[in-house]
């Protein structure tokens, strides 16, 4: 058992620090070793339980349904209903899912393709959920300075098969709240479903709002929601992977449920995509949201968002970058000038021990780097001013990645449907990625030259770096 052990720790001295605050993107840290310990040994409990069937594991059903009354208290929710998911995509999956399918009951879409009016700044799932369930996703850009949803440009999107009108809570790339009671209303004027992604800001922004932040109106208590994604492996601090998606009533949730009887087996009842699901995720949520509660909550958030602020604050001194928008809860979003490029900066953060998120270009909008503030973070903030300033003087210094105008034309002339693997090998190589056996040390090359690819291209290459990664030796 040492030696698996062994192998596994060795393993993991790859891989980006899950703790002490200097990962600023997949992962949040509380801080609390006492929290992580609890979520540890609830997930060890629960590990071999299956969240498939509610009676033969009844505990499964009294935790997930007090995390979700939780979870309703916070967003406003009176007679709200909810379920544990696996994630804010699954969470975001189900909802679409459940707008599609009432609106087929209630012959809404007409017969026609249902559609889902959604800001461009909508999350990436949304479009995942589009491709899965064959909703057409109708893309609305935002306001260009606030990076807000335009709630009149999406009213005029919307049309007699729109079933789902989005909003974000916030949105992750810009880190700002969307104008929900105005999309909410357009929506209840049409009779259709309003679905509020608060993934990642669902368990801040309450506590935010009860220390005394102005808070922008978004939950249950705004007229027209109809169901809302929050995340507990995010804010709320617990082990992946745990979401939650509510629904204001019932009704709303029943055409998210799956049953099938017609075979031989089973009768098949489900409540999210999954099946056989394990019960540790939801065991480790509830341990660790009743370990740290309201009032740690309230100091946890009020920590990261002043941390956020006064990072943003610094930031903004930083010769060369500017601050997208001011952060509504956690999130921080910064662009670099023309002397820089923000995917050096980013490689030279990680030489200084912060790992940021590079978010390449999009339409008119140049690159930017995403910041997600945890906790823990804000005790180590000066030293990340610091790295920050340190990074872009030295991301100056060097000058932005330059790619030949020559191979930027070429790359916006490929049609990725017409590649075969062979030129997929040839264009990973081009790119920096090799093989896919190894990555390379600096990411920056090869994100500028993602970020000359159109989106479709980028899609193919980072597929087929994937496929090549994801192959036993």
């Amino acid at each position: 058992m040492s030696d698996v052990l062994a192998r596994l720790r060795a393993l993991q001295q790859g891989d980006l620090p899950t703790h002490g605050g200097q990962t600023l993107a997949y992962v949040y840290d509380s801080g609390l070793a006492e929290a992580d310990e609890i979520g540890r040994r609830a997930l060890a409990q629960y590990g071999a339980t299956n969240g498939l069937d509610p009676t033969a594991f009844p505990s499964l059903r009294t935790l997930e349904n007090e995390l979700v009354a939780w979870a309703a208290r916070l967003l406003q929710g009176d007679g709200a209903v909810g379920t544990v998911t696996s994630g804010g995509t699954e969470s975001i999956l189900l909802a679409v899912q459940a707008a599609r399918d009432a609106a087929t009951v209630s012959g809404h879409a007409g017969g026609q393709q249902p559609s889902m009016v959604l800001p461009s700044t909508a999350h990436a799932a949304f479009h995942k959920a589009a491709h899965y369930f064959g909703v057409r996703a109708v893309m609305v850009d935002v306001d260009p300075v606030t990076f807000q949803a335009d709630p009149a440009a999406m009213a005029a999107a919307c049309d007699d098969t729109t079933v789902l009108v989005v909003a974000s809570a916030p949105s992750y790339a810009h880190g700002v709240v969307d104008p929900i009671p105005e999309l909410a209303q357009l929506a209840a004027e049409r009779g259709i479903r309003c679905h509020v992604d608060a993934c990642i800001g669902g368990w801040v922004l309450p506590y935010l709002r009860a220390d005394g932040v102005d808070v922008a109106p978004f939950d249950f208590a705004v007229p027209g929601v109809t169901s809302i994604s929050v995340d507990l492996h995010k804010y709320a601090y617990t082990p992946k992977g745990a979401s939650i998606l509510l629904h204001r009533t019932p009704a709303l949730r029943r055409p998210q449920y799956f049953a099938h009887a017609d075979w031989p087996g089973y009768t098949m009842l489900n409540s999210t995509t999954q099946s056989t699901k394990s019960g540790a995720p939801l065991a480790a949520a509830w341990a660790v949201v009743h370990h740290i509660g309201d009032e740690g909550y309230q100091r946890l958030a009020r920590t990261s968002y002043d941390a956020t602020l006064r990072l943003a604050e610094a930031a903004a001194k930083v010769e060369g970058l500017t601050v997208l928008a001011r952060p509504a809860t956690t999130l921080l979003a910064l662009r670099s000038d023309e002397r820089a490029d923000v995917f050096t900066i980013a490689d030279e953060l990680t030489a200084l021990g912060w790992f940021v998120q590079p978010q390449l270009s999009f339409r008119d909008q140049p690159a930017s780097l995403h910041l997600s503030m945890s906790a823990a973070t804000a005790a180590g903030l000066d030293d990340l001013i610091a790295a920050l300033t340190q990074a872009v003087a030295a991301a100056q210094a060097a000058g932005p990645v330059q790619i030949a105008p020559e191979l930027a034309e070429a790359a916006k002339a490929l049609d990725p449907a017409l590649l075969d693997d062979d030129a997929f090998d040839g264009l990973l190589q081009l790119a920096g990625l090799g093989t896919g056996e190894t990555l390379p040390d600096r990411m920056a090359p090869v994100n500028a030259l993602l970020d000359v690819a159109p989106p479709r291209l980028r899609e193919a290459l980072l597929i087929a770096f994937l496929d090549r990664l994801m192959r036993p030796a």
